[in-house]
């Protein structure tokens, strides 16, 4: 059983959609839940807020949980916000860091002012929380951080180069906290949602739209915050269908020193692109051993 008894969360852009969804899900069983959402720097909540309302449905079933209103792209909010949930409850065992806007364009038609404002909520707003809680982990010897990306950053979207982007740098981001917090008790993941939202709102076909729910998404979410969560882990998520996405290489082709130039990588295409021998890659210092292995044992050199 997946319980979260004594356990503080902090779900970010959860007055709504999938943000509520995971907040009332980790409330139920059991955790402590700071709702925020987007409103009035120093978490000033108003009772008919959006986070005001996640809140008094969480109290409603029993559990516990306060709302904090704050911009997550700005740090000193975000500092504040951490602050407060520290002074009331003492420690932060989870982050979902899940807030998010949509200023989709295609390039050559978006400004850069609408790329940045993807890019300052949904990448820096998660780097502002991910920085904020991180050293009460480190402390604690405890905690789970959970980015929310995107296939858009996995595998591409027309008209989303800005949040694509955005997306795409949560899982390199991931990749590295993943790493740094292993020993640490910290365990990094990233969840892919695909859901009817707000932010969805006209992109997807009226016909699916009832099996595209939050709720459909949320238990995965829930998983990758528990105690039995793995690390550095996409899940993909929607509709009640739950699947891990992997970064993978081919197994690599040695070209001799004489022989390497552009003709022979062409020439060559076939055996590089080959998906038949894939490996996974633990880390960057890792592709560059697995490299040089390869290279060693092409050229007789011992290692």
């Amino acid at each position: 059983m997946i319980e979260f008894d004594n356990r503080v969360a902090i779900v970010t852009g959860a007055g709504g959609g999938l943000g509520r969804a995971h907040a009332l899900a980790l409330a139920a069983r059991g955790a402590k839940v700071v709702v925020n959402d987007v409103g009035t720097t120093g978490g000033v909540v108003g009772a008919d807020s959006p986070a005001a309302r996640v809140v008094a449905e969480i109290e409603d079933a029993g559990g516990e949980a306060f709302a904090y209103l704050c911009d997550v792209g700005d740090f000193d909010s975000v500092e504040q916000l951490v602050a407060a949930t520290v002074q009331r409850w003492g420690r932060i065992d989870i982050l979902v860091n899940n807030a998010g806007i949509l200023r989709d364009k295609s390039f050559a038609k978006v400004s850069l002012d609408e790329f940045r404002q993807v890019l300052d909520v949904h990448l820096m707003g998660s780097v502002h929380c991910t920085k904020a809680v991180w050293p009460h982990m480190v402390a604690q010897g405890y905690g789970r951080i959970l980015m929310t990306t995107s296939a858009s950053g996995i595998y591409g979207n027309f008209g989303q180069a800005n949040y694509g982007a955005a997306k795409s740098a949560l899982v390199g981001l991931m990749n590295v906290l993943a790493i740094e917090g292993e020993r640490k008790g910290i365990r990094v993941n990233a969840l892919a949602p695909t859901a009817a939202t707000q932010m969805t709102d006209g992109l997807i076909d009226e016909d699916i739209l009832g099996l595209l729910t939050p709720e459909s998404i949320a238990p995965g979410a829930v998983f990758l915050v528990s105690e039995r969560a793995p690390t550095k882990t996409i899940l993909a998520a929607g509709a009640g269908v739950f699947a891990v996405a992997h970064m993978k290489e081919t197994a690599g082709v040695y070209l001799a020193e004489d022989a390497r130039s552009p003709e022979a990588v062409a020439a060559r295409w076939a055996e590089i692109s080959d998906t038949s021998e894939q490996v996974s890659t633990a880390s960057a210092f890792d592709q560059t051993k697995r490299y040089a292995e390869i290279a060693s044992a092409e050229i007789g050199l011992a290692l």
